[in-house]
């Protein structure tokens, strides 16, 4: 009986031994979207939110950040993408308030603030519309290598804008680690914002 307590702690040594195994060979995650960690772009960007507040990624440091481009005259992809993501935050539940999405316009000619302030919070009273002037939008728009061009309709301001449609996630410490494809449903991207989020 007496060899017992050393039994007992010989066991509980092994068990703290492989448990900082575990840890020394856990893998990196397995994302179901594009893995873009250590992109040599995609870094920053100086712009103001659809309160007029300026705005720079720093600013959501210890969140999860999801960077959309689009336009809010835009008759798809725009929409549904953020209806994607609103259902998105539902279903990480609680978790949701460590996630900021933000729609960046590539129209600011007609985005202004105030039909930003208007139409990106209908999806999520959380999401942010950012807006810059036609420079601050080229500059950041070529930093994240994201296309977008203005096409011509029947009329001057009826014009509609061809633009990258996936969204870039930055994780709780700014960096940039993934990129979402356009249209693949909610699960994979809440699958993959939980793992930034553990």
């Amino acid at each position: 009986m007496k060899k017992l307590p050393a039994v007992i702690a010989l066991t509980f040594a092994a068990a703290l031994a492989l448990s900082g195994c575990d840890k020394l060979t856990s893998k990196p995650p397995s994302f179901q979207n594009t893995d873009v960690t250590g992109l040599p772009y995609a870094h920053d960007f100086a712009l103001f939110d659809h309160n007029g507040k300026a705005r720079t990624l720093a600013d959501f440091k210890g969140k999860v950040v999801v960077v959309f481009f689009g336009f809010t005259q835009c008759p798809d992809v725009c929409p549904t993408t953020m209806a994607e993501m609103a259902t998105v935050m539902k279903e990480l539940g609680p978790q949701a308030d460590q996630v900021q999405v933000l729609f960046v316009t590539v129209d600011p000619e007609r985005d202004t603030q105030q039909l930003l302030a208007q139409y990106v919070p209908a999806f999520d009273q959380r999401f942010l519309g950012m807006y810059g002037d036609a420079a601050a939008t080229a500059t950041m728009a070529k930093d994240f290598k994201v296309f977008y061009a203005k096409v011509p309709g029947k009329t001057p301001g009826s014009y509609s804008m061809d633009h990258t449609a996936g969204s870039y996630v930055f994780d709780k410490n700014g960096k940039v680690r993934l990129f979402l494809r356009h249209g693949q449903g909610a699960g994979p991207i809440v699958a993959d914002l939980k793992q930034l989020l553990d």
